[in-house]
């Protein structure tokens, strides 16, 4: 799948494919996977190969991940997934753009601290998800050596940190957090943490941290730290 800042992706039969509307089909022209945003059959395909190269990415990693195995798994013909996603890095990139969409909503409570606790318990339990947290690792290791996955997850965190910056900016016009704050830049300092906990070392990522990682954000917005200077 903060996968922004998290993500969840519902199994293929739990979407709704047909409400994205037909935007020609796959295979026509060279738009780049996750451009074109298909109805009908070519949705249930689509849906069924993110959900086989997910499983595959959560099972194996980046390194087993193979377009023929995919294609078997989601009973979709061959042909059909190298024509429409050409490469194991297309495939990982259209992934990252259906976590972006089906992404839960950011949590409204009309609280900073209770917002951004939510955010950071919503990052520890994708990350810690049997499935979602493997598939994270495998896709953030592919970002570090394709820079179509890479766009592909700047993209991806981009969305999640847009849809939980306005608790911030919220706040901020209640007075509670100093004029300039950079809200963005608030929200991704309480998942920073918990990713690098994630990656570097072998520590619970349980309710805890999840304070911590809100509790030390928000400390630090109250502090100015966050508050965009003039060029």
């Amino acid at each position: 799948m903060t996968l922004p800042s998290d993500a969840t992706i519902p199994p293929a039969d739990s979407r709704h494919p047909g409400d994205a509307g037909d935007a020609g089909g796959a295979g026509r022209g060279t738009a780049e996977p996750g451009t074109v945003r298909p109805g009908g059959r070519t949705a249930r395909v689509r849906a069924a190969v993110l959900e086989a190269g997910g499983d595959i990415l959560a099972e194996q990693g980046f390194h087993g991940l193979d377009l023929a195995d995919v294609a078997r798994r989601a009973e979709v013909g061959k042909t059909t997934v190298y024509r429409r996603w050409g490469t194991v890095d297309g495939l990982v990139a259209d992934l990252l753009t259906d976590m972006a969409e089906q992404s839960l909503p950011r949590t409204d409570t009309g609280s900073l601290e209770e917002d951004l606790l939510a955010n950071a318990r919503l990052v520890c339990r994708t990350l810690t998800d049997p499935r979602q947290g493997p598939l994270f690792k495998a896709v953030i290791a592919a970002a570090t050596g394709d820079a179509r996955t890479a766009a592909a997850l700047h993209r991806f965190y981009a969305v999640r940190v847009a849809q939980w910056a306005p608790c911030v900016q919220e706040a901020v016009e209640r007075g509670e957090l100093p004029e300039g704050t950079d809200a963005a830049e608030t929200v991704r300092a309480v998942s920073a943490p918990l990713y690098y906990r994630l990656l570097t070392t072998d520590a619970p990522l349980d309710d805890a941290a999840a304070r911590q990682a809100a509790a030390a954000a928000i400390a630090a917005a109250r502090a100015g730290a966050f508050v965009r200077t003039p060029l």
